[in-house]
């Protein structure tokens, strides 16, 4: 049997597995990389541990499933162009990075299909990391509330977090220790439909999230917000979310379209790094 040798252990929640049984500092063969391809579209997150990996191994890694993402509004690590830090000192006071629902940069154009993320320096309490199912919130919703969905299209903008009057805007920069570039460009905007079928699975997901979408195309503002209100009601339900909890050199990689995801602090006094990566879409 091809790649008998990789297991797989779901994580008993909506969404979520295990994979040991591989060594990603070596390079995989292609039934290898078909049998992690297959996991990672049932499963949407997978988590491999114990792998200490070079940042040629993540880059290498990375490309099996499609060519690199663009990743704005965030400086790359020196020589790595694809490779961005995640990090946080011991002591430092700025808000949590990225702790709030979202899918990685739905306001472009094309978003990247996946999401790879590998820690180097974990703290011993907090740093989880939460995602969610956007199969099983739409699977969930009411025919009348699919029927009403059919056609609407949500506006996407990073200018909540990365204009230079957002989040993570000039005010921000001094306190963090992340290398953010805030940009006007961020206010753009781009619509994308509210269910989305994935490219590869050809399921229905809801493809929206309180961190990048503004508004919903032809509705008053009053409107959207009642609609996607309900709507992130249903996709943050317990019922589907998944709490991943982090080991030194793991490596996680999850599907953007049809996920959301979202950090969480509680290390204070801790320092924590992870390098990532993203996939191109769709």
């Amino acid at each position: 049997m091809a790649a008998s040798h990789i297991r797989v252990t779901p994580s008993g929640a909506s969404l979520g597995a295990s994979v040991t049984g591989v060594d990603l500092s070596k390079p995989l063969n292609a039934d290898e990389i078909a049998a992690i391809r297959a996991a990672w579209l049932e499963h949407l997150v997978l988590a491999f541990p114990n792998q200490p990996m070079s940042h040629a191994d993540l880059e290498r890694f990375t490309q099996y499933f499609g060519p690199f993402g663009d990743d704005p509004f965030i400086a790359p690590i020196e020589g790595h162009p694809h490779i961005i830090e995640v990090k946080r000192a011991a002591d430092e006071k700025a808000s949590v990075f990225a702790a709030a629902w979202h899918s990685d940069w739905s306001f472009q154009d094309t978003p990247p299909a996946g999401t790879i993320l590998h820690s180097k320096i974990t703290p011993p309490v907090g740093g989880d990391t939460l995602f969610c199912n956007g199969y099983a919130a739409y699977e969930a919703l009411s025919e009348e509330m699919k029927a009403r969905l059919e056609g609407l299209e949500a506006i996407h903008s990073a200018a909540l977090a990365y204009a230079p009057d957002g989040v993570y805007g000039e005010n921000d920069a001094k306190d963090r220790s992340m290398t953010i570039r805030a940009a006007p460009e961020a206010r753009n905007t781009k619509a994308h439909p509210i269910v989305r079928v994935h490219p590869e699975t050809g399921r229905k997901a809801l493809f929206i999230n309180p961190g990048y979408v503004k508004t919903v195309k032809g509705l008053t503002d009053e409107e959207a917000f009642f609609l996607l209100v309900e709507l992130y009601g249903v996709t943050h339900d317990e019922r589907f979310v998944y709490r991943h909890k982090w080991q030194s050199d793991m490596l996680l990689m999850w599907d953007n379209r049809c996920t959301q995801h979202m950090a969480t602090g509680g290390y204070d006094g801790h320092a924590r790094l992870m390098h990532r990566t993203t996939v191109a879409g769709p």
